[in-house]
C-alpha cells in the first residue's frame, strides 16, 4: 500500500523510567530525557508524511505513581509548554492537550490554554499530547452527553468526544505505536484506533529516535488495509 496522504499517527511513549534506571541514573532523569525525545520527534514527523500526532503523556491511571514523581511530571509538562510553545508556533504545529482538565493545577490549565491560543494556527503538523487521559472514561463521559431521544452517527460521536476531551476533532488514528516492549493499548484512543494498524518496539521512548518513527511509518505503508473488506484480488 503506497502513502498517499498526511495520516495520524498514535505513541505510547513507554519507557522513560526503565531506561533511566538501567543506566544507573533517577527515573526524572528518563523523564527528561524522553521530553527532548518528542522535541525530535515532532521535528520530523512532517517530512514523514504524518499529519497529526497524538502522543499519550499521562495517563488516568498514573495518578497512581508516587507523589513525588507525579509532581516532577507535572512542573516538567509546564516546562516543556513554556520552551516548545514558541517553537511550535513559529513551525507551523498545532498544540492540544486532551483529556481531563479539573485535576490538574489552574497553572497548567493556563499554561494549556496560552499554548492552544498561541499555536491555533499551525497548519504543518497537528501535535495532540494527552495529559490525565482515559479512552474508556472519555466515551462514557460523551455518552452522559447524549439526549435519551438521539441516535448519533459514528461521526458525530467522534465530534462528541473531541469535546468531551477538551480536543479538536482529529481523524481516526492510521498507525499506533507502543516503544518499550509492552504489546497492549493501555485505554489510549480505543475509539479512534478502530482500525489502526499497530506497532510495537522494544526500544524505549528516549531510544525511539525519528530513523524508528520512518521505520514505523514505512512498514504502515507496506501494509494492507481492508477495513473489513476484500482486496480487489481477492473480490475478483
Amino acid at each position: 500500500m503506497e502513502q498517499s496522504r498526511a495520516i495520524h499517527v498514535g505513541i505510547i511513549m513507554d519507557g522513560n523510567g526503565r531506561w533511566a534506571t538501567r543506566q544507573g541514573r533517577s527515573r526524572s532523569a528518563g523523564h527528561r530525557a524522553g521530553a527532548a525525545m518528542v522535541r525530535r520527534i515532532v521535528e520530523a514527523a512532517p517530512d514523514l508524511g504524518v499529519g497529526v500526532l497524538t502522543l499519550y503523556a499521562f495517563s488516568a491511571d498514573n495518578w497512581r505513581r508516587p507523589r513525588t514523581e507525579i509532581g516532577w511530571l507535572m512542573r516538567l509538562f509546564r516546562e516543556y509548554l513554556r520552551i516548545e510553545t514558541p517553537r511550535c508556533a513559529a513551525d507551523g504545529v498545532r498544540l492540544d492537550v486532551i483529556g481531563r482538565r479539573d485535576r490538574i493545577s489552574p497553572a497548567l490549565r493556563q499554561a494549556i490554554e496560552d499554548a492552544q491560543r498561541a499555536t491555533a494556527g499551525g497548519t504543518r503538523l497537528h501535535l495532540r499530547i494527552a495529559l490525565d487521559y482515559s479512552s474508556r472514561d472519555a466515551i462514557l463521559r460523551a455518552a452522559q452527553c447524549l439526549r435519551p431521544e438521539t441516535v448519533p452517527s459514528r461521526e458525530s460521536f467522534a465530534r462528541l468526544l473531541a469535546i468531551v476531551d477538551h480536543g479538536a476533532p482529529a481523524p481516526e488514528v492510521d498507525l499506533l505505536i507502543r516503544t518499550g516492549g509492552e504489546r497492549r493499548l493501555s485505554d489510549f484512543l480505543l475509539w479512534e484506533a478502530a482500525y489502526a494498524e499497530l506497532y510495537f518496539t522494544p526500544l524505549m521512548w528516549p531510544e525511539f529516535g525519528p530513523d524508528e518513527l520512518g521505520r514505523a511509518v514505512r512498514e504502515f505503508g507496506s501494509r494492507e488495509r481492508r477495513f473489513g473488506g476484500l482486496t480487489d484480488a481477492a473480490a475478483g
